[in-house]
């Protein structure tokens, strides 16, 4: 059997040659899609003939194009029977379908746009022609610390591409989104009585604001026109605020709700890291799969797991995220599998980042 499976490729060996994850090819094995040529009875690893490979990856194109899982079966069998009008016609059908959705989107965005065109521009109506007003550094470097994380870093989005300073009454909301994950925060400050205050800070500035909150006094923060100044001392950092709106996080905050349980940070940290993950397609991250078990006690699940209430996540954001709350104590909550993660503190529920699930293939 040794000399067969020589000629064999392993599944990790196949999905490292045609794109597919290993976590997707047990997937697309359970589904009768691509079923292996052998699996061992006592190890249960998977093994495949070397003309898989060419299946595997007609598979791993057709995913990639959107198709559904029910015509991907019909090809791949067209394909292994040389039956090339059947799998014409469903690419074809197929083509059709992307073509119509698009000129479908186009359509909707096209009024979208019309739309925004007339949209009163609320966060412009919300600034004023000067601000001044004070905060204790220690604070406001906490609240910068737990939402940078999250900042984008994609330069087709340039509006998230800063942090959020939304003032109003004696609070200051720092925001930062990447639409991935979201992150907020509540600084208290005195000295401002208008109404509510946006400005859109850019990353970089936002560092060098961070670098002088390394004292204990107050520091002041003044908005004037476009222009965003800190002042700790004889230090500042000031720049143009960014041009551009950002979303109306509040609408994204999530409702009371939800399976809420309390995590041990250092024990939770190295689980994630030592524990088991998905490991997606060529280029994806790796994924955490999480449940509550009965009692509260969060889990990870393996890849056998087909609990319906699991729910994955980016384990990179994760861990990102359980720094950024900078407590020994976390409260996650877990809602629906498509539902966002929330992760917040148990002292100040205010501050709290969201991470949005990845959807699992199987």
């Amino acid at each position: 059997m040794a000399g067969v499976e020589n000629d064999m490729r392993s599944i990790g060996e196949l999905a490292r040659d045609s794109g597919l994850g290993v976590s997707a090819l047990r997937f697309y094995d359970r589904a009768g899609v691509l079923v292996p040529a052998r699996v061992d009875p006592v190890s249960g690893y998977r093994w495949y003939e070397p003309e898989q490979l060419e299946e595997a990856r007609v598979l791993a194109r057709l995913r990639r194009a959107g198709m559904p899982l029910a015509d991907v079966r019909l090809v791949l069998a067209g394909w292994s029977g040389a039956d090339t009008g059947l799998v014409r016609k469903l690419l074809r059908a197929h083509l059709r379908r992307l073509e119509q959705g698009l000129s479908d989107a186009r359509g909707e965005f096209s009024a979208l746009r019309a739309l925004l065109d007339h949209r009163e521009n609320v966060m412009t109506s919300q600034r004023i022609a000067a601000v001044r007003l004070s905060a204790a550094a220690p604070e406001l470097a906490a609240v910068l610390d737990t939402v940078r994380f999250a900042a984008s870093t994609d330069p087709e989005l340039p509006m998230l591409g800063g942090v959020l300073f939304d003032i109003e009454g004696e609070g200051l909301h720092a925001v930062a989104t990447d639409r991935y994950r979201m992150a907020v925060a509540r600084a208290g400050v005195a000295g401002h009585d208008g109404g509510r205050v946006q400005v859109v800070v850019p990353t970089p500035l936002a560092d060098a604001m961070r670098a002088l909150l390394d004292g204990e006094g107050p520091v002041r923060l003044s908005l004037d026109g476009d222009r965003v100044t800190l002042e700790a001392g004889d230090r500042q950092a000031a720049g143009r605020c960014l041009d551009h709106d950002f979303p109306d996080y509040r609408r994204l905050l999530p409702r009371a709700g939800g399976r809420r349980t309390v995590v041990e940070v250092a024990a939770f940290r190295q689980a994630l890291e030592t524990g088991p993950v998905r490991s997606g397609e060529a280029g994806a991250p790796d994924l955490s799969v999480l449940r509550v078990a009965d009692g509260g006690t969060v889990t990870l699940c393996a890849d056998a797991d087909e609990d319906p209430d699991r729910v994955a996540v980016n384990r990179e954001f994760l861990l990102a995220a359980l720094a950024a709350g900078a407590r020994d104590r976390l409260v996650l909550e877990l809602g629906a599998p498509t539902a966002p993660i929330a992760i917040r503190r148990p002292d100040d529920e205010g501050a709290l980042s969201l991470l949005m699930p990845v959807r699992l293939d199987d």
